[in-house]
């Protein structure tokens, strides 16, 4: 996707958004750039080419997730098959969803980016690769590019947990604390 500023509303347009369910919205995704009025795919849209058709990995620019906060933007990559994003930068509130809900926004330099857009764009479906457990991409020459994430956000999804699953492994300490307060505190209650 060799664009800067690809917006939420892009990401998936607001008719997709009737929904609560996190399935079924990778239809959407892209809605308004993948589809024509008639629902038909266009054809220069790089989704819609076959190289990339089934493509794992967003290769974007800068700002990517920009916009208006829809966690459905991030629902949407999921329920395609979308499992990482590469790009120089993100909208913070895209960036942050994405971790909590299970995609890896990659952060690269933009000269780093420039670099697999054009092997990527030179010799459509040649892949590039992803590996979090040693933070790096890898691009279709073989080069690999390290990437920065923060310890505890890069644990939770190597474990596949979320914030409420780390709430729940203290539920001795939150339970503890709560019979404390009652005895100390009664007027809480």
């Amino acid at each position: 996707m060799d664009r800067d500023n690809v917006d939420t509303d892009a990401i998936i347009p607001q008719r997709w958004l009737i929904t609560v369910s996190r399935n079924g919205l990778g239809k959407g995704l892209f809605g308004g750039w993948r589809y024509d009025d008639e629902g038909r795919p266009k054809p220069g849209f790089a989704m819609n080419l076959g190289a990339f058709q089934n493509a794992r990995i967003i290769l974007s620019r800068s700002n990517y997730g920009c916009g208006s906060s829809r966690e459905h933007a991030v629902w949407a990559h999921l329920d395609y098959g979308i499992l990482a994003v590469i790009a120089s930068s993100f909208g913070p509130i895209f960036y942050d969803n994405a971790l909590k809900n299970g995609l890896l926004p990659v952060v690269l330099p933009a000269d780093q980016v420039a670099a697999l857009m054009t092997q990527v764009n030179e010799a459509p479906g040649a892949a590039c690769s992803v590996s979090l457990a040693d933070n790096t991409v890898t691009g279709p020459d073989g080069r690999s590019y390290p990437f920065a994430l923060d310890a505890v956000r890069r644990d939770l999804l190597l474990r596949g947990a979320d914030d409420i699953a780390i709430t729940l492994q203290m539920k001795d300490q939150i339970k503890r604390f709560q019979e404390c307060q009652r005895l100390t505190s009664p007027w809480l209650e």
